[in-house]
């Protein structure tokens, strides 16, 4: 539920809702409660005591008004509610209408969106002020200011916040303001602040050239305009809205207490850490030194460790001598049957070879009654082609060769 009531009051709120009053009742704590309704519905809504003392008449049924607030759902029946901050009797709020219609601009344009919003610094080093110089929210701020953060300088940068002239001052001022960025008098966070007044009284903070010279601040801004029931066009461009100029200085001034109440907690678990630390290497050291003892019991005991080893050296060593020669003696006695086995293979070898190049010998064929035909250059005649008539060739036979003549 809160989740929807959030987003209602990102997407819509301040709201100005006009309708019929229906079923309205004043409870014994002050509170107001009734319903407005028109031709397509109806809207519960709820006046705390606050708003309903401000009331210059007496609201009764069936009467038009038009009740200005914010949007909200009740947790326990999960109901959409209008939680009404004025009501004014149907045909007033001309202003407020054209704040509305201001408003719907503005955001088209994005400046009102979420993505935009920045977290304010932790620990600002120099915090700025637009205001007025005469304006009762200044001394609200530096009493805030001086009481929480006396050692963070300030630095105010006056302007008009009501009037014809204030819109103009004031987008001078926020220009001042940003041109000291990156030097060293560049403000951390900017608070623009002034008192509670009507919507007239604050249509500065509404007027359409402050809101986008606000969208463009180098650094965050906190609006603290008017009351907590007050709604700028400021208070949605801004980094954050405070509901008093003095919540704002307080909201990006954590105080000098906090602070010190801080530093002495984070102090206190840095003597706990260190503390810890020495103890534990302490423990460390006492069992250290446990395995470690006197050098002579370690000494005395790398001693008997080394003629352990030693030992079971010689013995490996003599195993191994051991397991050697008896491989040698049994290789040695395995020798001589090995090198006749291996004379007998060779040598059937040699039989199975002789006999194959005998298959392979040419007097072999020539006893079959071949003849192998030479040139007078000795070189071998295969083919008919290659004998022309007359023409001495030699025939080697079995027994010998013969000089024949070709025709």
């Amino acid at each position: 539920m809160r989740a929807i009531a959030d987003a209602l009051a990102a997407r819509f709120n301040p709201v100005a809702v006009q309708g019929e009053i229906s079923g309205f009742s004043r409870a014994a704590s002050g509170h107001c409660y009734f319903s407005l309704k028109d031709d397509t519905g109806q809207v519960r809504c709820a006046m705390f005591r606050r708003a309903a003392d401000q009331l210059g008449f007496a609201p009764r049924d069936g009467q038009r008004v038009v009740a200005r607030g914010k949007l909200d759902v009740y947790g326990p029946r999960g109901d959409l509610q209008l939680i009404v901050d004025s009501l004014q009797a149907a045909g007033q709020g001309a202003l407020f209408e054209q704040f509305l219609r201001l408003k719907a601009q503005l955001e088209a344009e994005g400046l009102f969106d979420a993505a935009r919003k920045r977290p304010l610094p932790a620990q600002p080093h120099r915090i700025g002020v637009v205001t007025s110089l005469g304006a009762a929210a200044l001394r609200d701020v530096a009493t805030a200011l001086r009481r929480r953060v006396p050692h963070i300088p300030v630095l105010l940068f006056p302007a008009s916040v009501q009037g014809a002239q204030a819109p103009a001052e004031l987008v001078a001022a926020l220009d001042r303001a940003y041109a000291l960025q990156g030097g060293p008098l560049a403000c951390d966070v900017l608070l623009v602040v002034r008192g509670g007044g009507s919507l007239e009284d604050l249509w500065s903070f509404n007027d359409p050239a402050v809101v986008r010279m606000l969208a463009r601040a180098p650094m965050p801004v906190v609006c603290g305009v008017g009351h907590e029931t007050d709604f700028t066009l400021a208070d949605f461009v801004a980094d954050l809205r405070a509901p008093t100029p003095t919540a704002a200085a307080e909201l990006c001034a954590p105080s000098l207490e906090q602070r010190l109440g801080e530093l002495a907690y984070a102090q206190e678990r840095l003597t706990d850490a260190v503390h810890q630390a020495i103890d534990q290497r302490g423990q460390r050291l006492d069992w250290l030194a446990q395995r470690l003892g006197r050098p002579s019991v370690r000494l005395h005991q790398a001693a008997q460790q080394l003629d352990r080893l030693q030992a079971r050296l010689q013995q490996g060593l003599a195993r191994s001598t051991a397991r050697s020669r008896q491989r040698i003696e049994l290789l040695a006695q395995r020798l001589p049957a090995a090198l006749q086995h291996d004379m007998q293979l060779r040598q059937q070898r040699l039989q199975r070879s002789g006999m194959a190049l005998g298959l392979l010998d040419p007097a072999l064929v020539l006893e079959r009654g071949y003849a192998w035909l030479t040139d007078p250059d000795g070189q071998a005649i295969t083919r008919a082609a290659d004998i022309g008539p007359g023409q001495a060739v030699r025939a080697t036979l079995a027994d010998g060769s013969v000089d024949l003549v070709a025709r």
